[in-house]
């Protein structure tokens, strides 16, 4: 399947300021006004009231396992203390650590004067990312100028409680976790009106990995634009014995005739097992349409669509 996302740099950026500032305000050792990692008055008066939600998730664990540092020095969770510290764990063979990337380096580069300190934690998923001069030849190739911890031995993952490529923990000047992001998301997704042939789009809160794409929040949507009779999609639920409800649109209305033998003529539908659904079989003449199914539940796996 070829892949369509749309990303709002602008959103993510601005989103980087609330959490950081929010870190801020747990310790103001940084002596960086919240006012400075605004562009304007108004993101300040969107930052203050966000900022004071966020939790404490835990404490920053020791980075002492780190087989070795690129870019760097070794760093410390103790020397960091005063700076808000965003800690990005990452395998650089990762197409969604891939994604992430333009969005952390600018991170990296936006609020480094205002105290902020970026931490790569390469963690190799395939035996080459172990070779510490393919790391290094991949950092440079991808323009990767912060610190990059080499986690061979997995003792960061750990430390952290890690399960996902890609993982950011944001850290305030106390040592406090205040924020985490697991896999993509956040950049304010939402799908184009028109997608161009065999090409689809996520909207929603989503962890696409290498076998199977997650739905985290219910209202997840995917939309795809196809031409043949029958359109089928490989998905399950996450948690055995958990159904998710869905509904179905081709071209903005409900299937009606063209209904598959999954849903009804309204759409609707549930997934309660981990197997092929047939959502669209149409009875008239074949032309481009774009189908678009939207979960009322989390927790659906969504695999591959196929075509008859």
């Amino acid at each position: 399947m070829s892949e369509e996302f749309t990303y709002d740099r602008r959103r993510f950026l601005s989103t980087a300021a609330m959490t950081i500032a929010a870190t801020q305000l747990g310790a103001r050792a940084s002596g960086a006004p919240i006012e400075a990692l605004a562009e304007d008055n108004s993101m300040v008066q969107q930052i203050t009231p966000k900022a004071a939600q966020l939790p404490i998730e835990g404490e920053f664990p020791s980075l002492g396992g780190a087989t070795g540092w690129l870019n760097s020095p070794p760093l410390t969770a103790e020397g960091l203390r005063g700076k808000v510290v965003l800690v990005q764990v990452w395998t650089y063979s990762c197409i969604n650590w891939l994604r992430t990337l333009p969005y952390v380096r600018a991170w990296a580069e936006k609020y480094r004067d205002q105290g902020l300190v970026v931490i790569g934690v390469h963690t190799p998923e395939f035996g080459f990312e172990h070779n510490l001069d393919n790391v290094r030849q991949a950092a440079k190739d991808m323009k990767v100028a912060y610190s990059i911890a080499l986690d061979n031995d997995y003792a960061i993952w750990r430390a952290f409680n890690n399960n996902y490529w890609p993982a950011l923990y944001f850290i305030d000047a106390k040592g406090h976790i205040r924020h985490h992001q697991f896999g993509e998301g956040q950049y304010d997704y939402a799908a184009p009106k028109q997608l161009p042939l065999n090409h689809w789009a996520l909207s929603g809160e989503w962890t696409v990995g290498k076998q199977a794409t997650v739905l985290h929040t219910a209202n997840g949507r995917i939309t795809c634009r196809f031409h043949a009779r029958d359109l089928h999609l490989v998905m399950g639920p996450a948690v055995r014995g958990t159904p998710v409800r869905f509904r179905v649109l081709i071209d903005g209305q409900p299937p009606g005739p063209a209904h598959g033998i999954d849903v009804n003529d309204q759409g609707y539908g549930t997934v309660t097992e981990q197997r092929l659904y047939q959502l669209i079989r149409q009875p008239k003449s074949i032309a481009d349409r774009q189908f678009e199914i939207e979960f009322l539940d989390p927790g659906v796996e969504t695999f591959v669509f196929t075509f008859g």
